[in-house]
């Protein structure tokens, strides 16, 4: 059985890369790709200690939040294709559509 320090190193290492990527990227796909990585990570710590106490409450949290996912995804890229047809770029730096 592989030891419950792999999966945590393995879940800091890719919430790390997300994290760096949401906070340098200014290209909005770019960012939801890099909260997607964030959350899977969560999930990952999820089941690691899921599988590590014998329980499946971890997991079926674990099941929740990929449906929680694909739902902020799917909203934050319809946001992002009705801003793309309005102003033709998603660099977000440069769009102040929802400032009054």
């Amino acid at each position: 059985m592989i030891p419950l320090f792999y999966y945590l190193a393995l879940s800091a290492i890719i919430f790390s890369i997300g994290l760096f990527g949401f906070m340098t990227q200014r290209s909005g796909i770019r960012m939801l790709m890099c909260v997607e990585l964030m959350l899977n990570a969560a999930n990952i710590n999820l089941v690691a200690f899921s599988s590590y106490n014998g329980d499946l409450t971890g997991q079926v949290f674990a099941l929740y939040s990929i449906a929680l996912a694909a739902a902020e995804a799917a909203i934050g890229f319809a946001i992002l294709m009705s801003i793309y047809r309005v102003r033709d770029m998603i660099d977000l730096d440069k769009i102040n559509v929802l400032r009054w």
